[in-house]
């Protein structure tokens, strides 16, 4: 029997982007806490040491090769230990602080020549907390961060008049770029989402490592018409920030980071009050519900569109040469050495 190879090729053939990314709320790590996380098409993992700092380093052990994300005996179902600054080993108790150096071997009377140098034995990942966020900083060719991640003072823990986050997550099968590519697509908004009509964005920047879009437009609500804004803003391809005004002060965090090169996870956080600076229910909750379907409709188009290089586009299409400039920045393909 004859075996013919398959020639079908992947919907997207992009490589990951670089830049910030979120991999946690920091609600999900407590003190002394680890979790193995897994993005950017590698294993790692997360602790938070009891000074209260987050730490990344790649997931597994350079003694024998045990994955630190997963613990035994009384942390069996949860993360290895963490002691101090340090994560410990579940299969021979070696410790590595977040700066990936070997920090003690329960055993050893006399230390390997790299853990007594104090030389990095597993690499460590930049991270930054803010924003009740927690991030990492990828690139492909280990360049350390170019920018930094932005400060939403609305996401700020200590702001009373704003709510607290109501968070939600999805799984979607495609590239970051398709699903960022929405922010310029207007035309989309009347046939997936069933909008009247096609918006037209009143601004639309795109500054080095910024993008900035403002939509401003007229809404019939029961206390008559009244005028409503939507502004969005990315810091690279990872952190984006939209703020709703006009019925209810919605901020929303809608933060994309690559599984591997074929998956992304979106996490999206809620915001809000109304115009008095209270906490808002019912109103609120309508807003994100509605957003909560659109990614719900996207998700069938993004999971099984192709990306074309050079679509057929005509003149009600958004910028979206443009966009791909600009995105285009972060997409650097990963060198092997062979």
């Amino acid at each position: 029997m004859t075996i013919i190879a398959s020639t079908k090729r992947p919907r997207v053939e992009l490589p990951m982007p670089y830049g910030w990314f979120q991999v946690l709320y920091s609600q999900q790590l407590s003190v002394g806490q680890s979790l193995p996380l897994e993005y950017f098409g590698q294993e790692l993992v997360i602790f938070r040491t009891e000074a209260g700092e987050a730490k990344v380093l790649d997931a597994y052990c350079p003694h024998m090769g045990a994955h630190l994300g997963y613990g035994i005996r009384d942390q069996a179902g949860g993360g290895s230990r963490v002691v101090g600054d340090s994560i410990v080993c579940p299969f021979h108790g070696w410790q590595f602080n977040g700066d990936g150096q070997c920090t003690g071997i329960p055993y050893a009377e006399r230390m390997p020549p790299r853990v007594a140098k104090c030389e990095q034995v597993i690499p460590s990942w930049q991270v930054r907390e803010q924003n009740q966020c927690i991030y990492v900083w990828y690139h492909p060719e280990g360049i350390e961060p170019l920018f930094e991640p932005p400060q939403i003072d609305e996401a700020m823990p200590d702001t009373d008049d704003w709510g607290e986050l109501k968070i939600y997550e999805w799984d979607i099968a495609t590239h970051p770029q398709e699903i960022g590519e929405n922010a310029v697509d207007a035309a989309h908004f009347r046939f997936v989402h069933g909008t009247p009509e096609v918006p037209e964005p009143t601004v639309m920047r795109f500054e080095e490592h910024c993008r900035f879009g403002l939509l401003e437009t007229e809404m019939e609500t029961p206390k008559g018409r009244i005028e409503g804004r939507i502004e969005n803003s990315s810091i690279g391809p990872g952190i984006s920030t939209v703020r709703f005004s006009g019925i209810c002060e919605t901020v929303l965090m809608a933060n994309l980071t690559p599984i591997d090169a074929h998956n992304t996870k979106a996490m999206y956080a809620f915001i809000q009050r109304d115009g008095n600076g209270q906490k808002v229910g019912r109103v609120g909750q309508a807003i994100i519900d509605d957003i909560r379907q659109q990614m719900e409709e996207d998700r069938i188009i993004w999971a099984r569109k192709r990306y074309l290089e050079k679509p057929m586009l005509c003149d009600g299409d958004g910028p979206f040469a443009k966009f791909r400039r600009w995105y285009g920045q972060f997409l650097v393909a990963e060198t092997r050495d062979d």
